[in-house]
């Protein structure tokens, strides 16, 4: 088994319920390694993002979950520097 690196994180697509919704929603789940347990959840609700902290991210304030989600978010390969044309 391969050992991630400090400081990374997993994504987990995962189904919630809110208060606000009468129907099951999606939202990304994140994991991050090093965190002994504490994921953060973005739920986007329409235009509006809202951030849930877990475990060790219980009680941090909406901008600094924001903040912590957006550093440790997995980044993908850069995209193709030229695709080519087709047609």
């Amino acid at each position: 088994m391969n050992e991630a690196a400090p400081g990374s994180a997993r994504l987990e697509r995962v189904a919630i319920r809110t208060r606000e919704s009468g129907v099951t929603l999606s939202a990304w789940r994140l994991v991050p390694v090093d965190r002994g347990g504490g994921t953060i959840t973005l739920v986007e609700l329409g235009a509006r993002s809202v951030y849930r902290g877990d475990g060790a991210f219980l009680g941090w304030a909406h901008a600094e979950l924001e903040a912590e989600y957006r550093r440790l978010l997995p980044k993908g390969p850069d995209p193709d520097p030229d695709p080519g044309q087709f047609g």
